[in-house]
């Protein structure tokens, strides 16, 4: 169970990590003169100038949250790219050496979500990305997380560490009591099975907040 939460800020955060995920692929150089484009130069990138034009007005939030929106579906394709190519990047080097990519994957992830959900990353022995799993989905104001589907899932998968995120609609990336008490329980139940946990990220609008870096693991 998790706070109290409120709708999720515009997606306009959301545009500039797809932007800087995007073009950190094409070319590190370019990254940021594409950031500094304004929202219609970017959809004219990606979508084309016709119906960028035509989507003059709209707000990135019905481009990405709202299935109607001409557009959705080509920039929820686009998002979805991004976060293959950061599951690429984490599979190919520990999640050590690309805690931007984690923290990229889980914002793109989460954005525009207007309920909790909870997501476990799955590790190998040399931290490695072997699956990302959004495995509880719940409601504006709480989630129900069972401990025993992770240590399942875990053991199927022959992880031997996780991360876990859950995020804060509301925007404010702070954990709550019951947060700190659900990842010690968690915590007990995956080294049952030698599981570590190296750390549960809670992500809120554009911020995160590493429990690991806070000293509540």
């Amino acid at each position: 169970m998790f706070g109290s939460l409120t709708k999720l800020d515009d997606l306009t955060k959301l545009s500039v990590v797809l932007v800087q995920s995007i073009a950190a692929i094409v070319n590190p150089s370019a990254q940021s003169a594409i950031a500094s484009l304004s929202d219609r130069q970017l959809l004219a990138r990606v979508v084309g100038v016709r119906a960028a034009k035509a989507a003059n007005g709209v707000s990135l939030m019905a481009m990405f949250s709202e299935p109607e929106n001409p557009l959705y579906e080509r920039c929820t394709v686009a998002r979805e790219l991004v976060k293959r190519w950061l599951c690429e990047e984490m599979r190919g080097r520990t999640v050590f050496a690309t805690p931007d990519a984690v923290c990229d994957y889980l914002k793109i992830h989460f954005a525009g979500r207007e309920y909790e959900s909870f997501v476990v990353l799955f590790l190998d022995a040399q931290n490695r990305l072997i699956m990302a799993e959004e495995m509880f989905r719940g409601t504006l104001t709480q989630t129900s997380v069972y401990p025993r589907e992770i240590v399942k899932t875990a053991l199927a998968q022959n992880a031997a560490c996780v991360i876990f995120s859950h995020n804060h609609p509301s925007g404010v990336p702070q954990p709550s009591r019951a947060d700190e008490a659900l990842t010690q329980t968690l915590k007990a139940a995956l080294a049952l099975v030698d599981v570590r946990v190296l750390d549960h990220i809670i992500v809120g609008g554009s911020g995160t907040l590493s429990f690991a870096e806070r000293g509540l693991l």
